[in-house]
């Protein structure tokens, strides 16, 4: 279309209907649908070639905002290949190719579409022409170039005649640059074009981008670091682009990439497991090769290395057909990754690492990328035995770290890069001390390796946080992971209990950061612990020990094999769920085998400790498969008051917080705790079982079971009883949640509380369940609470019968209102109930009356 078109008085009716049906497709695609091609028989009939080529176009841009891009595509061809149509009818068609042809995986093809369409267009079509062509740029990697096409596009859009196309090129210019800002990690720019995409979307009826922008926000949000404000924005935009398949799939595919980034892959998996399949329907190729990569990493950090090296071999493939080979060394490190994982090191497959770190290190935004795989290569060449290559590579690591210089990321460099005498990679702090402590290793220095260590987790617990690129953080958060799990290793090896648990201690703060505390000393945790014992359990390869701390000892015990405990576990679990499913009076034969797979647990996970754990409460820090165990169903802790903490910082930390907060009340600044309880639906006895927990506390309340009105109950509760059902996502903890009646409180809506009640009770099936992506501390609901201030979650770890759950939670609160601490009430409710599904999670070993 021309800048200045003619009166539509002076014009052909046929023409005008079919650039009609053009401008309907932004507001009213299934409408502009029809007029489409009823325009197109016309044109037909009438023998009209401008108007077929428009009318084609029509239909071609009503499909794309569909969602149906192969349709798209088709028309936009016959459109170009219309006989006797007027050259700058066919550009605008191309100009309409260049970002389909882009999201069907040849964005190379695009540009080159883009090209041909630029002679035959108005100034204004071509700035319209800038905005596609940005897109097809930022795909492959061209960032700057992007940026550069959209500037100039917008400053043409913004003195326009404003037809409802000139608006709609002017927010999707405004669309495009927001997220090449977003890329590149400058988050004020994008949030501004964003948002000004938003308003002019909204103010123009162009409905489709208004959902396109806000589609947007929850990525933008991740990037910048407001995890809960970005699940908030998901489900909204969730809700405005249903019916858009292939709109949808995107948003959830870029949502991904920024929670993989944020460190959080069980929840990016959960992403892109709705993503990739719709992106496959729609035939959006390019979306879909980034997906597949994402998945693929993904998968590799959540332990599946098969599937991760099917999905990254597929990946690549694609990839290379689009061209784009700027992506192809991040999918080869996941396959080589996952070989690794799989199968036994070899020269050619230690080779094969060494030249794709090279590859990475070719290009400035993978550098820190690069040099992870360098430090994989070394401890692979180390497993040869093959030491001078891995000497190299470590060198290569370390040859500049003896300047002791402050470490500073890609990017933030205030010296010239002139004033250097060459460039050097920059190296992650934890990757460098990482490597130094492996030569000092090789030379058998322990005191140098660990304090390499050392200087490598205080570099991320103190620098971590600050950085503004998201990328930049995942990186430094998995190296400092695999940095703690190596001094971890030293430590065991050196079999000093004290040095185990601290190295325990630091790994569990670097792979659950939210649950992270000053660190504590053994002699502090024994202050805390009477008479009672602290078991913190610590994984070694194929091994399961112990580190057990009492009043009089901190001793390192091995406790077995740490796959025989795991079935063990998963036995005593499927005992426990038939027991339950079980009519009520289930069969001696349903008890015998919940009391047999107990047994069978207790033998093999706490007989090598029993000796040193006297008859006192116990304090369990779990790992791995024994964050699924319920604690009260082995027969020798029957009775026995056992808190489950995340660390043993953690445990001080909530213990100390608990008694500052009683005695603050029993000083009389404070009244008798706040008690609010809350029942969700389908649940028999849940209002039942809510009367009964409010009848032991004087002054306690009902709130309705609706998600706000629970989040508020938040602010002001010491104590809150949910009765619902719970459901618990083992791959993506953040979206697990309780059933309320208005939808479901999910562990992310947690993340922005103010604070979080003393005492929380989540009597629902499952709710306790926690499982860290590398086994770290728990990140479940009980998790999400105790992150937040809450000093005891009780949650069941099992699923329960509804009356079940009302006896024993009635008997419990009878027992804390009579002054018992949480611990103590749950194993005596236990006991009595024969319930021993629920665990209790944090401190609970201080009263609340």
């Amino acid at each position: 279309m021309s800048a200045t078109p003619d009166p539509p008085g002076d014009r052909d009716p046929l023409v005008v209907a079919a650039e009609a049906a053009v401008m309907r497709s932004l507001v009213d695609p299934d409408h502009a649908l029809q007029a489409g091609r009823f325009v197109l028989a016309a044109a037909r009939r009438a023998r009209h070639p401008e108007a077929e080529a428009v009318a084609l176009r029509a239909i071609a841009l009503a499909a794309r905002e569909l969602g149906d891009l192969r349709s798209a595509e088709h028309h936009l061809r016959e459109a170009i290949a219309t006989e006797d149509a007027p050259p700058e009818r066919v550009a605008q068609a191309r100009l309409s190719l260049v970002t389909v042809r882009t999201e069907r995986g040849h964005p190379r093809q695009a540009l080159h579409v883009a090209a041909l369409a630029w002679s035959h267009l108005s100034p204004l079509d071509r700035a319209k022409l800038d905005t596609q062509r940005a897109v097809a740029l930022a795909r492959l990697g061209r960032h700057q170039e992007a940026i550069a096409a959209c500037d100039r596009a917008l400053r043409v859009l913004v003195t326009a005649p404003g037809t409802i196309d000139d608006r709609r090129f002017l927010a999707g210019g405004l669309l495009n640059r927001g997220l090449v800002h977003s890329y590149r990690g400058d988050w004020d720019a994008a949030m501004r074009d964003l948002t000004a995409c938003l308003e002019i979307s909204q103010s123009s009826g162009l409905r489709h981008l208004a959902r396109l922008s806000a589609a947007n926000l929850p990525f933008l949000a991740v990037r910048r670091g407001d995890i809960a404000g970005a699940f908030k924005h998901y489900r909204e935009a969730e809700d405005t682009l249903f019916g858009f398949p292939e709109r949808l799939a995107t948003m959830r595919a870029d949502f991904a990439g920024a929670l993989l980034a944020a460190h959080l892959p069980g929840e990016a998996r959960a992403m892109l497991s709705l993503a990739v399949p719709d992106l496959e329907a729609s035939g959006a190729h390019v979306a879909l090769a980034e997906a597949r990569l994402k998945l693929a990493q993904v998968e590799l950090l959540t332990g599946d290395a098969h599937r991760a090296r099917q999905v990254a071999e597929q990946a690549a493939a694609e990839l290379a057909a689009q061209g784009r080979t700027s992506w192809l060394p991040l999918a080869n490190e996941v396959v080589l990754r996952a070989r690794l994982a799989l199968e036994p090191v070899t020269p050619a497959l230690l080779a094969e690492l060494i030249a794709c770190a090279d590859e990475l290190e070719d290009d400035s935004a993978h550098l820190e990328g690069a040099a992870a795989l360098r430090l994989v290569a070394a401890e692979a060449a180390l497993a040869l035995d093959d030491h001078p290559t891995a000497s190299a590579q470590l060198a290569r690591l370390t040859e500049h770290a003896e300047r002791e210089e402050p470490w500073t990321p890609v990017g933030t460099r205030l010296t010239s890069l002139a004033a250097e005498p060459a460039r050097t990679p920059d190296i992650l702090a934890p990757v460098r001390q990482h490597a130094l402590a492996l030569e000092a290793s090789l030379q058998e220095d322990a005191t140098g390796a660990f304090r390499a260590v050392r200087n490598g987790l205080s570099e991320v617990s103190e620098r971590v946080e600050t950085f503004d690129d998201p990328s930049l953080r995942a990186h430094a958060a998995r190296a400092g992971e695999r940095l703690a799990a190596f001094g971890l290793g030293l430590a065991v090896r050196g079999g000093r209990a004290r040095e185990v648990f601290e190295f325990a201690e630091r790994w569990r703060a670097v792979a659950a950061p939210s649950h992270a505390c000053s660190p504590v000393t053994p002699d502090r945790v024994r202050a805390g612990l009477g008479s009672g014992a602290l078991v913190e359990f610590v994984a070694d390869e194929d091994a399961l020990l112990a580190v057990v701390i009492t009043g009089e000892r901190v001793a390192l015990r091995r406790v077995g094999d740490l796959r025989t405990i795991k079935e063990a576990i998963v036995r005593l679990r499927y005992a426990l769920r038939r027991r339950s499913a079980a009519p009520v009076g289930c069969s001696p034969c349903d008890v015998g085998n919940v009391e047999a797979a107990g047994l069978e647990v207790e033998r093999l996970l706490l007989h090598p400790l029993l000796a040193e754990l006297g008859d006192g409460p116990l304090v369990m820090v779990p790992v791995g498969a024994l964050h699924t165990l319920p604690w009260g169903a082995l027969p020798c802790l029957r009775e026995r008051p056992v808190s489950v903490a995340a660390g043993a910082a953690a445990w001080v930390h909530a213990r100390e917080a608990w008694v500052h907060a009683r005695e603050v009340a029993l000083s009389g600044q404070g009244g008798p705790p706040v008690v609010v309880a809350a029942a969700g639906p389908a649940l028999t006895h849940a209002h039942a079982e809510v009367a009964d927990v409010l009848a032991c506390h004087p002054d306690g309340r009902e709130v309705p079971g609706r998600t706000k009105a629970v989040l508020e109950a938040l602010e002001a509760a010491d104590v809150l009883h949910l009765a619902a059902h719970g459901v618990f996502h083992a791959r993506s903890p953040l979206v697990s949640g309780i059933t309320m009646e208005d939808g479901s409180l999910m562990a992310y809506d947690l993340l922005d509380i103010p604070r979080s009640p003393g005492l929380v009770v989540l009597s629902a099936c499952n709710s306790g369940m926690s499982r860290a992506p590398v086994e770290g501390a728990p990140l479940g609901l009980p998790g999400a609470f105790l992150a937040k201030g809450s000093s005891c979650v009780v949650a069941g770890l099992v699923p329960v019968r509804d009356e079940a759950a009302r006896a024993l939670m009635s008997m419990f609160h009878e027992l804390v209102a009579t002054g018992l601490p949480p611990d103590a009430a749950l194993a005596s409710a236990a006991a009595k109930t024969g319930e021993t599904g629920f665990a209790c999670f944090g401190a609970g070993s201080r009263p609340l009356y």
